[in-house]
């Protein structure tokens, strides 16, 4: 993704980015850093990121917060771009300012910089494994607690669809749903009158439910756990009447092969919650040329 393109992704507001940063550094700081208190208070370093391992980047906005949060005068240079792929040993980012504060500062950045450098290299490999088909991955609400502005940020920069993001602005109505609305038919008329223009997604498990949910109304039917034979045959008798979303279990190994079914959607919890912590490391240089070594736990 280059930087025309991330500017077509949305950033999570500031607010929300500072009550991240707030959380993270409360527990890791707390009432200050011990062992960063040996170094002379005047002394001033270099540093830079690197990555152990290839990875698309993403989190410069929570790293470039936490620094700031630590000291004002600490310096960012990012040499990949946030939604770009990165080789092992390439510099992700160069840094400069108060050795204390880079020290401090160090965990927290690296932990928010490794998450969604994660989530967003798994995103790009399910889009890149569904390209050239009309199939969109999208993601779900399968995040950590706390931070899926962040990983939604994250599945973005990687090439994947937000998914609704959580229970107020879209309609998910499933079996328990159908159950408890008395049908399918009544839940789908209900939710039409309730918030009119909110999306309105189904879950079945029949070829006859598919018939009742576009008879209804249905902006989206979803296909959880449906059996790949049936696919085929479903997407026929939608005939593009509605859109039709698979979803459950789904895998990097499998999703080419549902993509070329003909279904409008894939979404996949995987990306967000089979966490790969990319491998990135600091290194520091003081002021009087010492080289620090590897710092990163």
């Amino acid at each position: 993704m280059n930087d025309t393109e991330l500017k077509s992704v949305p950033q999570p507001s500031r607010a929300v980015i500072e009550a991240d940063v707030d959380r993270a550094l409360e527990e890791d700081v707390g009432k200050g850093d011990l062992t960063a208190d040996l170094v002379p208070e005047s002394r001033m370093a270099q540093g830079s990121i690197i990555a152990r391992e290839a990875a698309v980047i993403c989190g410069r906005p929570w790293v470039e917060e936490v620094f700031r949060r630590l000291d004002k005068s600490i310096g960012t240079r990012w040499e990949v771009a946030e939604g770009e792929w990165i080789e092992p040993g390439g510099v992700v980012c160069r840094l400069h300012g108060p050795t204390r504060a880079l020290l401090t500062g160090e965990r927290t950045a690296l932990n928010f910089l490794q998450f969604l450098s994660g989530t967003a290299t798994t995103a790009r490999l399910f889009a890149d494994a569904v390209a050239g088909t009309p199939t969109q991955i999208l993601d779900t609400r399968k995040t950590i607690p706390g931070l899926r502005y962040a990983q939604k940020y994250a599945t973005r920069c990687g090439g994947v669809v937000n998914h609704r993001f959580g229970l107020f602005d879209a309609y998910l109505i499933k079996e328990n749903h159908i159950i408890a609305c008395g049908g399918l038919t009544p839940a789908v008329e209900l939710a039409r009158i309730r918030a009119a223009g909110a999306p309105v997604t189904v879950e079945i498990e029949n070829l006859e439910q598919l018939e009742a949910a576009i008879a209804a109304g249905a902006d989206v039917v979803m296909l959880d756990n449906f059996d790949f034979a049936d696919l085929p045959a479903t997407v026929e008798q939608a005939a593009g009447r509605v859109q039709l979303e698979v979803s459950g279990g789904v895998d990097l190994e499998q999703v080419r092969r549902l993509a070329n079914t003909g279904v409008d959607r894939i979404s996949v919890g995987a990306i967000t919650k089979h966490l790969h912590a990319v491998d990135l490391s600091m290194r520091l240089t003081t002021e009087r040329g010492n080289a620090g070594g590897r710092l990163s736990e």
